[in-house]
């Protein structure tokens, strides 16, 4: 028999700090990367804005393991186009943090990207990736650059390409087979909410415990329960947005097939004139369905910050409205 649980995002935020529950985000973490990782510590979980026109990164976690590497977690419920972008100024900016004017070289941290995402990025017929920097010979490919003997006593890895960020990202929506693997247990936990009394991969038996919705003081039900309805009115608006978008850019990018294909060939012009459509309707559909739902959250009185957060806009663009 399976159980709605708190969703693993706001349990992030609120309740897999506390130390007395490390063992369900060590589980998470262990069963991705295929070994027995042990948390140190939670650091600073925003990149610091030097000023009001840098990039916020919103990295929901940043952690600290026992081996000293840092590792950030960030789950990302609406579609965005530059999310890959944003994965690697994230890494780069954590980076760069976390290592002191005038260190040397070697001080630069070991440093793990994840990313739970809910919506569809790239294309692809998994729904786990991970990708590493690999050095390979120009002339032979299966040639693979190593760190000397030297290196390998001063560094954790044995190729070169160990040392850079390593990524991970789960499309948990991708997920609709039965769960056969630990990682496939935690991603059906991720995409449903639910721990399955069978389940048994590290850290999920604790979280059916420490995760229950009734266990949560008033207090912290009444803000949980206030953040998902938050968060469902959002995605309903940006739905919405997205589908009227796509039926303007459908409609658009026929009449400008229709046009183009009459002057240089009916077939060519109708497939560019619907791929720009779409790319267009989608891409004003959904900023369109932000502000709407900006509008409504704003008159609602919910904070920027909270705006902000579930938009994905800008302050900026949020004093504009």
């Amino acid at each position: 028999m399976a159980e709605n649980l708190i969703r693993f995002d706001w349990a992030m935020k609120r309740l897999l700090r506390d130390k007395s529950n490390y063992v369900v985000l060590e589980g998470f973490l262990s069963t991705l990367l295929g070994e027995d990782l042990r948390i140190c510590r939670f650091l600073e979980s925003e990149s610091n804005q030097e000023d009001a026109g840098d990039k916020f990164n919103r990295a929901d976690m940043l952690v600290e393991d026992k081996q000293g590497r840092l590792l950030i977690i960030e789950v990302q419920n609406n579609r965005e186009l530059d999310y890959f972008h944003r994965m690697l100024y994230g890494v780069s900016k954590t980076i760069s943090e976390y290592i002191n004017l005038g260190d040397d070289y070697d001080k630069v941290r070991k440093l793990y990207s994840i990313n739970i995402v809910y919506f569809d990025l790239g294309q692809g017929k998994d729904y786990v990736y991970h990708g590493k920097t690999v050095f390979r010979g120009l002339h032979d490919p299966d040639d693979v650059l190593r760190l000397s003997v030297r290196q390998r006593e001063m560094f954790m890895g044995k190729e070169a390409g160990d040392i850079f960020p390593e990524y991970y990202v789960l499309r948990v929506n991708d997920f609709d087979s039965v769960a056969k693997t630990p990682l496939d247990e935690w991603i059906q936990f991720l995409k449903t909410g639910q721990i399955d009394t069978s389940a048994t991969a590290k850290g999920l038996p604790e979280a059916r415990e420490c995760l229950r919705v009734d266990a949560l003081p008033v207090a912290e039900r009444q803000a949980y329960v206030r953040d998902m309805e938050a968060l469902r009115y959002q995605r309903s608006v940006i739905k919405t947005g997205w589908y009227e978008g796509r039926a303007d850019g459908l409609a658009e990018g026929r009449a400008e097939g229709r046009a183009e294909g009459r002057a240089e060939g009916r077939a060519e012009g109708r497939a560019e004139g619907r791929a720009e459509g779409r790319a267009e309707g989608r891409a004003e559909g959904e900023q369109e369905a932000k502000m709407k739902t900006a509008r409504a959250m704003k008159a609602d009185g919910f904070s920027l910050d909270m705006i902000a957060k579930y938009t994905g806009l800008s302050v900026e663009e949020l004093a504009a409205l």
